[in-house]
């Protein structure tokens, strides 16, 4: 369209990342042209990060209600039933764009997010979790941004007094320019005291809490929603910069004024800051807002309305007051000193009204920001099959000891422990168990009970992108195996789901394959999403990411008399695989680490068969049948058994597979298994029992001495080769590597 009498040129829609049809668009949800304030809160509320606009309509196809939910997606965080009136409230989101561009500070205020949509919720943070993605070790940014992002996350959880208790870091090529920093929050509330971000009622004043605004963060939405280029250095300005110390304040604050009978409803200001969270309690609540900017608290001098609703600035939170009590919510924040102001009030228009300095800068309906945002059906076309390799079809190697030690010492096998021992993993005194540490899950007292919840993150991008459906089915089981490892009684699942761009036909039917997969492994285990986040545009210079649709679960453990971990294993143990073993090598670690391949299909997922292995296992841990409880994934039976080993501190002797092919048997991923380690009066009657519910079960092995062999196979020290694993991580970071 012609722009010579306008004053939004063509370019300045471009900078705003919209196209010219969400333009025209715009004018006419408008009638009239948009002022420049009016152009940036368009900007980033159509932006992927706030609108979902290429993703919602497949969010929708999720299952999100069950007997536990009290809330499922469309609130900052998803909240469930643990019973005794206590209700768990968790979230992950993305941090991937920012972490690139300032590692520190993105990782920093990536935590410091997802607390704040948990606690605005009334919940008390009790645990964090993270899901890394780095590029290959030898890149020359890998090392800085490892370094960046661990002390950002650590320097902030640790501020805070939030231990972080678990999560999961890998290394691949495909991450190179565009790493993954995904972050997880859980916090315990009670449920009749659950708060909401609807506003309600007309000319109830609105309250602006927590830090002063700045000019920092401003367009981190736009930007989140871009691709990166060999520019994208520019874009730091964009970062935001977090105080873990306010946001400490900020908690208590919140928790206090939550406690008694004067919030209508509250929402923290994450991406889009001021604009977002005063756009979506309106939505919500079916109300207008009209704001006056010259009552915002501000850091920097003579900032424009455009700066101040679109700043990200952290540690703020927007809050709908009931009439009467505003004098109690100012003494309360400003006994934590905080800012906090009375910065307007809702109406009766639908509409999003603001002043600044006597004059009207923005008035627009509340309706095309929210709801009737574009909603796209992006053209997507479905991931060509690869082959099936079983080992039959497969290389086997001729030293077994060197394949173990290669496995075993690769990026995403070898300890983590240089990351998590930076980690306050046990302040507050609940953690009692850490995934790090010796458990498939993380493990969280509820404080004054005897009950825990069970947390972990997962997923396997190799697969997914191998297979989008059948690597979505996987990660939603691999978190629901994980839980049940450690006795947890699976409840719910929250998501981030990494993608690169979905304009592209390839990558849309990566994201919607992988939805598919991930929604029908919900509903075979009653295992409903309840929260979540969609991050896209995640490539450089037209190279995307592996698809990586991250998932954190939580359980209950009704009773912490029967939990067990990975380490529990004693001298004379036998060892039970539960699950059936075909030899799997397809896109395997042993392919990738051992014979340089990553080609494939993935292992395929059987979920009438993981629901039956996972409940019968479950069964046992709570009868104490076993002393040691692991899933086997990447790497299959060899590395289980060896972080088996590694745990207990006890030697682990392998049988040989009937069929003679060792390869499969020792590093196959089939789905589904368990590796138990059973005291001598049980075996018998697991296996049984086993039989009899049509579940696979074998004698593959027994617990003891100070070896890890396995019979025609391998034959290693324990000691060395625990001393080879724990040695990859710091011999990477020291730059010796």
């Amino acid at each position: 369209m012609a722009r010579k009498a306008s004053k939004i040129t063509s370019e300045m829609v471009a900078e705003h990342g919209l196209s010219e049809s969400e333009y025209e668009i715009i004018l006419d949800r408008l009638g009239r042209e948009p002022n420049l304030n009016e152009l940036g809160i368009f900007s980033v509320m159509w932006s992927e990060h706030c609108s979902y606009k290429s993703s919602r309509r497949h969010l929708a196809k999720f299952l999100t209600k069950g007997k536990r939910v009290i809330q499922g997606p469309g609130e900052n965080a998803g909240v469930i039933d643990i019973d005794d009136g206590d209700a768990i409230i968790f979230k992950m989101e993305s941090h991937n764009h920012p972490s690139y561009i300032e590692p520190y500070q993105g990782a920093a205020t990536g935590v410091g997010g997802i607390m704040r949509d948990v606690f605005t919720m009334g919940a008390r943070p009790i645990a964090l979790m993270n899901a890394l993605r780095f590029g290959e070790p030898a890149h020359p940014k890998t090392r800085s941004l490892v370094s960046g992002v661990v002390a950002g996350i650590g320097g902030y959880g640790n501020c805070v007094g939030v231990p972080t208790v678990g999560g999961e870091t890998n290394f691949h090529k495909g991450y190179n320019g565009n790493i993954l920093v995904n972050a997880m929050c859980v916090g315990l509330a009670r449920t009749d005291n659950v708060f909401y971000s609807a506003a309600k009622g007309v000319g109830n004043p609105i309250f602006y809490v927590g830090s002063k605004t700045g000019r920092d963060g401003i367009h981190g939405a736009t930007m989140a929603s871009a691709e990166f280029d060999d520019d994208s250095d520019e874009k730091r300005p964009t970062v935001q910069v977090g105080d873990p110390f306010t946001e400490k304040l900020l908690i208590e604050a919140c928790l206090e004024l939550m406690a008694t009978d004067a919030i209508i409803a509250i929402q923290d200001m994450g991406a889009a800051g001021l604009t977002s969270s005063s756009i979506e309690m309106a939505d919500k609540g079916g109300v207008g807002i009209q704001l006056n900017l010259d009552h915002v608290p501000q850091r920097e001098p003579d900032m424009t309305p455009y700066e101040m609703m679109l700043s990200e600035s952290q540690e703020r939170m927007l809050m709908v007051i009931e009439p009467g009590k505003e004098q109690l919510a100012f003494d309360i924040f400003e006994k934590w000193e905080l800012d906090v102001a009375h910065i307007g009030k809702t109406t009766d228009t639908g509409r999003l009204v603001l002043k600044h300095q006597g004059k009207k800068v923005c008035d627009i309906p509340i309706s095309p920001l929210a709801d009737d945002a574009p909603n796209y059906d992006r053209p997507h076309i479905k991931t060509e099959p690869r082959p099936v390799l079983l080992a039959k079809n497969v290389h086997e190697t001729q030293d077994y000891n060197d394949a173990l030690l290669r496995i075993m010492t690769s990026p995403n096998i070898a300890s983590k422990r240089w990351i998590w021992e930076q980690y306050d993993r046990h302040v507050m005194a609940d953690t009692v168990d850490s995934s790090q540490s010796g458990g498939d899950a993380a493990i969280v007292r509820i404080h004054n009970s005897n009950k825990a919840v069970a947390i972990t993150t997962d997923c396997t991008p190799r697969y997914v992108e191998a297979d989008p459906y059948e690597g979505g089915k996987q990660c939603v089981v691999e978190t629901w195996r994980n839980l049940t490892c450690v006795g947890a009684d699976p409840i719910a699942i929250t998501d981030c789901l990494n993608f690169g761009n979905p304009e592209r036909p390839e990558i849309m039917g990566q994201f919607v394959g992988a939805i598919d997969g991930m929604n029908e492994a919900c509903r075979a285990l009653d295992y409903p999403v309840v929260s979540g986040n969609v991050s896209l545009y995640n490539e450089t210079n037209g190279q995307a990411i592996p698809p990586t649709p991250a998932v954190g679960g939580v359980g209950l453990i009704p009773d912490l008399h029967h939990f067990t971990t990975l380490a529990g294993a004693n001298e004379g143990d036998t060892l039970v695989l539960i699950g059936e073993t075909t030899g799997w090598l397809g896109s395997s670690i042993y392919l990738s680490e051992v014979l340089s391949r990553e080609d494939g299909a993935p292992p395929p997922v059987d979920l009438a068969v993981e629901k039956l292995n996972g409940d019968y296992v479950r069964k046992l841990i709570r009868s104490r049948r076993v002393t040691a409880v692991h899933d086997l994934s990447d790497g299959g039976l060899a590395v289980t058994a060896c972080e088996m080993a590694f745990g207990s501190g006890l030697g682990v002797a392998l049988s040989a597979p009937l069929n003679g092919e060792r390869h499969g048997w020792l590093f196959g991923e089939d789905q589904g298994r368990y590796l138990l380690a059973v005291d001598k009066n049980s075996v018998n009657p697991v296996l049984a029992t086993a039989k009899a519910k049509g579940i696979s079960a074998q004698v593959v092995g027994t617990v003891g001495g100070d070896r890890i062999t396995a019979a025609g196979a391998f034959d290693v020290s324990l000691a060395n080769l625990k001393s080879a694993n724990e040695a990859w991580m710091p011999t990477l970071m020291s730059g010796d590597s």
